[in-house]
């Protein structure tokens, strides 16, 4: 699990220069690090979300224990709250990794709609912070959601072909990758906390229903979404001949592996004489869901090869 996490560490760092090898495209100054930062940025949303919600499912759950495990999402905010403030430096500075303070210009980001959605992410993050480190961590959910229609809003802008429905599939999207990414790891906590109790199983189950209609609202969405950046007569090639098109391509195998990891777990949840050793190939699922935020990081920071 270890070198899966490192592994995936390094995949925004290394991996814009074998993306782009042999496509024409020039890459970025600071991709590797933009890519990391994003990295970071998405899988500190998907704790607090996903802890948000798979608490919601324990508690509702009939004769659930009421030990949970210790709440990670003041951390994962701050974490958050510290990558979204690098990339608004970023943004700060025209797109461009700043060298020095002097080229950071704070004020200029209220004068861009980058700047403003950027700033709008860092106050969310830390907003957030304040509400989950508070006795009513629920409050969270509002400047979390803040971030996310942020975050959509930036990936599409006004330029774009219809922008807002791009931005209405990536809500969706986001929204339903940080629940399931989000959420596993909680339930597995959980489940260890609870022991053998028969409703570890139950609500490992009710998250596997859960799991798999947010399953087919994240393909329905990245589909589409690919299809309006790739339209169907060049995706093939796009796949191969373009940056975006190979890690979209890896996105899509890591995501086949996840998928067949969940199925597993799924038929021994519903078959295996001890529900609970659907865990095992949970855990797993939790490592490669790992490299596949690792791969959404760079993918956000890669040239999009965007042609009407």
């Amino acid at each position: 699990m270890l070198v899966l996490v490192v592994l995936g560490a390094l995949i925004p760092l290394l991996g814009p220069a074998p993306a782009l090898h042999g496509t024409g495209e020039a890459d970025a100054p600071g991709t590797g690090g933009i890519a990391l930062l994003r990295t970071v940025l998405f899988a500190a949303l998907a704790v607090p979300v996903g802890e948000l919600f798979a608490v919601r499912l324990a508690r509702t759950l009939p004769g659930a224990p009421p030990a949970l495990p210790r709440r990670w999402s003041t951390v994962a905010n701050s974490v958050g709250f510290v990558a979204a403030l690098g990339l608004a430096s970023v943004v700060a500075t025209g797109n461009l990794v700043p060298s020095h303070l002097a080229d950071i210009d704070v004020g200029g980001l209220y004068e861009t709609r980058d700047g403003k959605l950027a700033l709008l992410e860092v106050n969310g993050f830390l907003a957030a912070a304040l509400c989950s480190a508070s006795r009513r961590p629920a409050t969270q959910a509002l400047p979390l959601a803040a971030v996310v229609v942020a975050e959509a809003l930036r990936a599409h802008p006004t330029t774009e072909y219809s922008p807002l429905v791009g931005s209405g599939l990536t809500l969706v999207h986001l929204t339903c990758a940080s629940l399931w990414v989000g959420g596993l790891p909680h339930v597995l906590r959980t489940l260890r906390l609870w022991g053998r109790a028969e409703a570890g199983a139950a609500l490992l189950g009710r998250y596997a229903r859960v799991a798999l209609v947010l399953l087919v609202a994240m393909t329905a969405t990245g589909v589409w979404s690919s299809l309006r950046r790739m339209p169907s007569g060049t995706i093939m090639e796009q796949l191969t001949d373009t940056a975006y098109g190979r890690v979209l391509l890896a996105k899509v195998v890591l995501m086949a592996g996840v998928s067949a990891l969940a199925l597993w777990a799924r038929v021994r949840l519903a078959r295996a004489a001890d529900p609970l050793t659907a865990s095992s190939p949970a855990r797993a699922e939790v490592c490669v869901l790992a490299l596949v935020v690792a791969v959404s990081g760079l993918l956000t920071a890669l040239p999009v090869p965007i042609r009407w």
